[in-house]
């Protein structure tokens, strides 16, 4: 799946360590954020799939985890934003 090779090569370029100023920590939630939005596409093309070709209990265990995956990303758009409007200052 081409879509799970770009989440990898996305998480690869993440830098290693912890964030060092409040701007590298906002450009590393934003890549984060970037590669959990990838993340979600490639549970919801799964999920998608698996509707007509999987158990149930496989098709909801997958339905639940493309909604946490939608929820991780929401979360880190609101922390995004928020670390961005801190950036800029009052």
């Amino acid at each position: 799946m081409a879509g799970i090779q770009e989440l990898l090569d996305e998480l690869r370029g993440l830098p290693s360590g912890s964030p060092r100023t409040a701007h590298e920590l906002t450009e590393t939630v934003g890549r984060i954020k970037s590669a959990a939005g990838r993340w979600s596409d490639v549970l919801d093309d799964v999920r998608r799939w698996s509707a007509a070709h999987a158990g149930p209990r496989a098709a909801a265990a997958l339905e639940i985890a493309f909604r946490k995956a939608e929820e991780c990303f929401v979360e880190l758009e609101i922390a995004h934003q928020d670390l961005e409007l801190t950036e800029d200052g009052p």
